[in-house]
């Protein structure tokens, strides 16, 4: 089951949130729905049609965080083109918890080595994984296993 922001998702799992950047990133989620889709259900936060309006931001901001805390594991993937300052908030609150998650960082996002430090601490020895193939890889094997 595929659900995008900001539709509900009722589905019975295992699901999996793709969390990382959406403004001024590519849609990297594209790629990893069409190859989690035989594994997971997924939940999208990047709408094929945003309008940028005050209740639509609130509205997306709760999609996220109910969404977030009802998948089953999230997916976080960093992309080089954007400091996504969000999804490192969204990253510092998971890192803490017993969420299953798994991230992959491109080696030259700007904040790539605070990832890996942070995580470091939080988690060790979670795996950084540095492609976002790897990272799609790294979440099937999790929902497999």
């Amino acid at each position: 089951m595929y659900v995008e922001a900001p539709h509900p998702y009722d589905g019975s799992g295992p699901s999996v949130f793709l969390a990382g950047g959406i403004t001024g990133c590519p849609d990297w989620q594209a790629t990893a729905a069409a190859l989690l889709l035989p594994h997971a259900d997924v939940l999208n936060p990047r709408r094929r049609n945003y309008v940028a309006a005050d209740e639509e931001y609130a509205r997306q901001v709760e999609w996220e965080y109910h969404h977030l805390r009802r998948a089953d594991l999230i997916m976080f993937w960093f992309a080089a083109e954007a400091v996504q300052a969000i999804a490192l908030f969204e990253l510092g609150a998971f890192a803490v918890s017993e969420k299953p998650m798994v991230v992959g960082a491109d080696p030259l996002f700007p904040r790539h080595l605070d990832v890996v430090l942070q995580l470091g601490h939080a988690r060790p020895g979670l795996i950084v994984h540095s492609s976002l193939e790897s990272t799609i890889e790294a979440v099937v094997h999790a929902i497999e296993s």
